[in-house]
């Protein structure tokens, strides 16, 4: 059973439970490369798109239950949504554009800094030194592999087709962080995260089935398509979220993002050991960077408990009491 979200050992876990879903996610690359056929928009939408509504389907009676509190901050559940969306498209573009390991580096790489930024200006929340030692290997480490990810032969380097992708992995990263905060502060406000992540990722996918209707026909084409498409969405989406959402109720936007490096790490390797792309020396000293990362941005037993998002004086009693509620 995990603790509760105010228990002494409720950062570690929440840690925990994001080094697993980034493990999960960090697969989805790889397995994008066995439906060449399929487009990365295709991809993107069937995964995170039936990937949310499944959240949705499994967060039916959380969201029934705390519906006065979701539609009081749909404007929050709205943006974190539309981030949600947009996320995917972004991220497998930028992977088909500039290879596996950096599409997946620049994409999660970028990631903890745009999330940092928002807290520090939307929450007023200082950014401590431990937090920012660990985002600074972290973002070396990942911009370690980046360059290394230009590495295999035939590479268009600096092509337009691979800035391309760079950019539309530094608007996958923001878009994460955008959606990883609104979560964080849905589920800081009170909602908990089964709540928070269904409504969110819930709308989220529904935005994507225009897209899916559109580009989804080469899934049903074969069985290996389907089976990919079945795959992103069911693990790495569904369930790597389900992990992700519990990790938010326990540790800041900006730590998970920051976790979530090792996404890097692991899409890297298996870009290496099943794609075939090369990793020179200094991708590997990238790699040992980010993990090493992880150490410093991971909360021990004895850190205090999550930090919660600014709500209204009102509200303020409420939260007090519900503190040692496990959000699930």
């Amino acid at each position: 059973m995990k603790p509760a979200a105010g228990s002494a050992n409720a950062p570690l876990w929440g840690a925990l439970c994001v080094v697993a879903a980034s493990v999960l996610w960090g697969t989805t690359g790889t397995a994008a490369t066995f439906a060449p056929s399929v487009s990365p928009l295709a991809v993107g939408a069937v995964a995170m798109g039936i990937g949310g509504l499944l959240q949705a389907l499994y967060a039916t009676n959380a969201m029934t239950g705390q519906w006065p509190g979701l539609l009081d901050r749909w404007r929050l559940v709205a943006l974190g949504a539309a981030a949600v969306a947009i996320y995917p498209l972004a991220f497998y573009s930028s992977m088909r554009l500039s290879g596996v390991a950096v599409g997946t580096v620049v994409s999660i790489g970028s990631a903890p800094v745009a999330a940092a930024l928002i807290e520090r200006f939307a929450d007023g929340k200082r950014l401590t030194r431990r937090w920012m030692a660990g985002a600074l290997l972290g973002v070396s480490g990942a911009a370690l592999l980046s360059f290394a990810g230009h590495a295999p032969a035939g590479s268009p380097g600096g092509s337009w087709t691979s800035l391309a992708g760079i950019a539309l992995g530094l608007l996958a990263g923001a878009t994460y962080a955008l959606y990883s905060w609104a979560a964080h502060r849905l589920i800081g406000g009170g909602l908990s995260s089964r709540a928070a992540m269904g409504a969110v990722f819930g709308l989220g996918g529904l935005l994507l089935m225009p897209v899916l209707a559109v580009t989804g026909r080469p899934l049903v084409e074969s069985w290996v398509n389907f089976s990919v498409g079945a795959y992103m969405a069911l693990v790495p989406m569904f369930a790597g979220y389900v992990l992700f959402g519990w990790g938010l109720a326990r540790i800041r936007a900006s730590t998970a993002t920051g976790i979530s490096l090792l996404e890097t790490v692991v899409a890297a390797g298996l870009a290496v050991l099943v794609v075939g792309e090369r990793l020179p020396p200094h991708g590997w000293l990238g790699a040992a960077v980010v993990l090493f990362s992880l150490f410093v941005l991971t909360p021990g037993r004895s850190a205090r408990g999550p930090l919660r998002s600014p709500s209204p004086p009102g509200k303020k009693l409420a939260q007090q009491q519900a503190g040692a509620q496990p959000h699930e």
